[in-house]
C-alpha cells in the first residue's frame, strides 16, 4: 500500500517548556527548492505541513496568516497540498470563535488543502504551546470537525480530508478518543476522514537501535487495536503527522539517517495491515544549527539548508514508497 509523504518545511520547532526554539528566518526559495528535490517530480503526492493558530486575539472576518512556516501557500505547487493545522489556544474556550474561524480557513485554504487537521496533540494538557492546554478543547474537536466537513460540501472542496491527532496513548489515557467518540457520536465518526499521531521514538525516551522496528511496529499496532478501535475508529486511516529525530551532541547526523529509514520502513511494511496512509516528517531545516538543546536541530538539513545524510534517504524513501 503506498503512502502520501510530507514535511514541516519551516526550522521553528516548539519545545518543552511552552516556548519556541527558533533562529534564522525561513529562505522560501531554497524550501521550494528542497520540497522540490524531496517531492521528486511534479504531480506526485506530497503534503507541506503548516500551522495556523486561533486564540483571544484573533480578527474574524479577515484573511488569516500561517505561523509556521509563513505564507504557506506558496509551497502548495507541482501537485503539493497543505496539510493545515488549526490550533486551538483559547483561554476563554472559546469554541464559537473556534468554528468560525475553521470555516473562514476552509474558504481561504480550502483549494490548496488536502488535509486539515483540527487541534494539535489536544491530549497534552501540560504545554501551553499545545492545544490540551486550553479548555474545551474536545468540544473544539467534535464540533469543529462538523463545521469544516459542512463548508468544505458547500464550496465544493470534496478532495478536503479532515481529521485531528493524539500523541501515543497508553492506560487511561487511552479514553482520550473514545471520550471524543462519545461526545460527537455517529455524526462525528462519520465526518472524520483520518486520525493523526505525533510519534517521536528514541527522541523523549531512549530506545536502543536494535530495538528500534520492533518499538515502532508495536506502537502503531497498539494505537490501532486498543486506541481507534475501542472508539470507534479503526476504519479510518492513520496519517503519522510528525516523526522527527534531532542532531547534536551525542546524536549523530548518520544515526538520524536510520532512524528515518526504519520508522519509514515501518511504517511502509505496515501500511495495509494496520492501514497507515501517511508520513509526515518534523521537520525540513534545523532552528538553530549552532545550539545542542534538543528541539533546535530536527531538521534534516542545517539551518543554511545544508542537507544533512537524512535529506537523501528520505528522497530515497519517497520514490520507493510514495503514492
Amino acid at each position: 500500500m503506498a503512502i502520501v509523504f510530507g514535511i514541516y518545511p519551516g526550522g521553528t520547532t516548539g519545545d518543552d517548556t511552552g516556548g519556541l526554539a527558533g533562529g534564522l528566518p525561513d529562505d522560501p526559495v531554497r524550501v521550494s527548492g528542497a520540497l522540490d528535490r524531496l517531492q521528486g517530480r511534479p504531480g506526485r503526492p506530497f503534503l507541506v505541513r503548516a500551522y495556523i493558530g486561533f486564540d483571544d486575539t484573533t480578527r474574524l472576518g479577515e484573511p488569516h496568516a500561517t505561523a509556521a512556516p509563513a505564507a504557506a501557500a506558496r509551497y502548495a505547487v507541482r501537485g503539493r497540498r497543505l496539510d493545515l493545522v488549526a490550533q486551538y489556544q483559547s483561554t476563554a474556550g472559546d469554541v464559537d470563535g473556534y468554528c468560525a474561524f475553521l470555516s473562514e480557513l476552509v474558504e481561504q485554504y480550502g483549494a490548496v488543502t488536502s488535509t486539515l487537521q483540527v487541534t494539535e496533540e489536544p491530549d497534552v494538557t501540560s504545554n501551553p504551546t499545545l492545544d490540551g492546554y486550553y479548555p474545551a478543547v474536545r468540544e473544539a474537536i467534535v464540533r469543529g470537525v462538523s463545521v469544516v466537513k459542512a463548508r468544505a460540501r458547500e464550496l465544493g472542496h470534496a478532495h478536503l480530508r479532515v481529521g485531528f491527532n493524539t500523541t501515543p496513548l497508553f492506560g487511561p489515557a487511552t479514553s482520550f478518543v473514545t471520550d471524543l467518540t462519545k461526545r460527537g457520536g455517529a455524526h462525528f465518526i462519520t465526518e472524520l476522514d483520518y486520525v493523526g499521531l505525533d510519534f517521536f521514538p528514541d527522541v523523549f525516551q531512549p530506545v536502543a537501535a536494535s530495538d528500534l522496528g520492533h518499538a515502532v511496529e508495536g506502537l502503531l499496532r497498539h494505537h490501532r487495536e486498543s486506541v481507534l478501535a475501542p472508539a470507534g475508529l479503526g476504519h479510518l486511516p492513520l496519517h503519522i503527522t510528525e516523526h522527527g529525530w534531532p542532531t547534536g551532541p551525542e546524536r549523530p547526523p548518520h544515526r538520524q539517517a536510520e532512524v528515518v529509514e526504519t520508522v519509514v520502513g515501518v511504517v511502509a511494511a505496515h501500511s495495509k495491515r494496520l492501514h497507515l496512509s501517511g508520513y509526515t516528517h518534523f521537520a525540513l531545516r534545523d532552528a538553530d544549527s549552532s545550539r545542542p538543546g534538543l528541539f533546535h536541530q530536527f531538521g534534516l538539513t542545517t539551518d543554511d539548508y545544508t542537507p544533512k545524510p537524512a535529506f537523501d534517504t528520505m528522497r530515497t524513501l519517497v520514490e520507493r514508497f510514495s503514492a
